[in-house]
């Protein structure tokens, strides 16, 4: 195991909160290791703000692999986790293994997907081999299709039994996170006490071992789900200055010196 996702684990046996953040290029995931962030995912929500898709499902795995070789490069102390793509791991565990690899070889420590127990003999393949897998349970953004839209979790007690005992079975079988989305504080509370493993949450309340976030949303750069916050008016202030740029052009301000004729 190694030393950043064994701090993981020592950090939620310590009560402490851990921060993680989409970043899907050198410039932003370079900021956002220097800003402190504990883990930095290449996730497959790129589909959607870096390539102005309407939801994940376009994303393909070279792309993935693409984006973590630029992230990782950036990264000297956040722990870097990547998505697998829709069709790229759900065929067979070999299948799996074999995109899972792509992804380890670009730079990635930590490989997510999404699905549970469909997926356990996935995960006991891939973990037997060494790979630190990050489940994604709750809300999955690459069924949408499935379901017809963005749809809460776990919010009868029968779906929230089953989603709990799902959970804590794949933390037996070899996961190393478990990711919550879009399920009840109350659901996410209880599996963030009993799981042996950290559990990260988006949408799920404030109890998990920590958070994620898409950088986009943190930085104000576009329209944010209901759970996020926007820490920065991002939109503003690159309007600002890429309008101010044009008008310094236009009026022979920039370049220092003015026009020459």
């Amino acid at each position: 195991m190694s030393k950043r996702i064994d701090s993981w684990i020592q950090a939620k046996q310590r009560g402490e909160k851990r921060a993680l953040i989409t970043a899907y290029d050198y410039p932003f995931a370079q900021m956002a290791d220097a800003a402190g962030l504990d883990g930095i995912l290449v996730g497959d929500s790129l589909g959607m703000v870096v390539q102005g898709r309407a939801d994940t499902l376009g994303v393909s795995l070279e792309q993935l692999a693409y984006h973590t070789e630029m992230v990782a490069r950036a990264c000297t102390r956040s722990l870097v986790f990547a998505d697998l793509p829709l069709g790229s791991y759900e065929e067979s565990p070999a299948q799996c293994w074999r995109s899972a690899v792509t992804l380890l070889r670009a730079g990635a420590e930590v490989i997510k997907w999404e699905g549970g127990l469909e997926f356990r003999a996935h995960l006991e393949f891939c973990a037997a081999r060494g790979l630190n897998v990050c489940v994604h349970l709750g809300l999955t953004p690459q069924r949408l299709r499935q379901w017809g839209g963005f749809q809460r979790q776990g919010t009868s007690a029968a779906a929230a039994e089953k989603l709990e005992e799902e959970a804590l079975t794949l933390a037996d079988c070899g996961a190393r996170f478990l990711l919550l989305e879009a399920v009840p504080a109350e659901l996410a509370a209880r599996i963030s006490a009993r799981s042996p493993i950290p559990v990260i949450g988006i949408g799920a309340g404030p109890d998990t071992d920590a958070q994620v976030l898409v950088l986009h949303d943190v930085l104000g750069l576009g329209k944010a789900p209901p759970f996020a916050r926007a820490f920065v008016d991002g939109a503003a202030l690159v309007g600002k200055g890429l309008a101010d740029y044009a008008a310094a052009v236009r009026d022979g301000s920039f370049p220092a010196g003015g026009r020459t004729r």
